[in-house]
């Protein structure tokens, strides 16, 4: 009986470390979203980029957005809640825009969403 209750000891004394270790790993961290928010400057359809000036007036900041066949392209009037799915080719330099995504460690923003801003509402 005693052999029995030692050996009972010993294999938790070995498991519970080994199952605490397995319990206490973390699901691999998510990249956060990032977000950018400007006008098209330059637009590269070959490499699927956009280059995006930052918001402002005196803004200078550029930032490359690279999208692919998985990006969601939307637009949205100011103030609304409607969103319209629309294509690539409806975006132009020019345009204002507002792109979802990750950063890559270039600092080149991996869209999943760009979202055309549209000034006025047709109402």
């Amino acid at each position: 009986m005693l052999k029995r209750q030692l050996t009972l000891l010993f294999a938790l004394v070995f498991t519970f470390p080994l199952a605490m270790a397995v319990v206490g790993q973390e699901a691999p961290a998510k990249a956060k979203e990032a977000r950018w928010e400007g006008n098209i400057i330059r637009s590269n359809m070959d490499d699927s980029t956009l280059t995006v000036r930052e918001a402002g007036a005196t803004a200078t900041t550029e930032r490359n957005i690279k999208y692919d066949s998985s990006t969601k392209w939307v637009s949205q009037y100011h103030g609304d809640t409607k969103i319209n799915e629309i294509t690539r080719d409806q975006v132009k330099e020019g345009d204002r825009v507002i792109c979802t995504g990750t950063w890559d460690k270039n600092m080149v923003l991996h869209a999943t969403v760009i979202s055309k801003r549209l000034s006025h509402s047709p109402k």
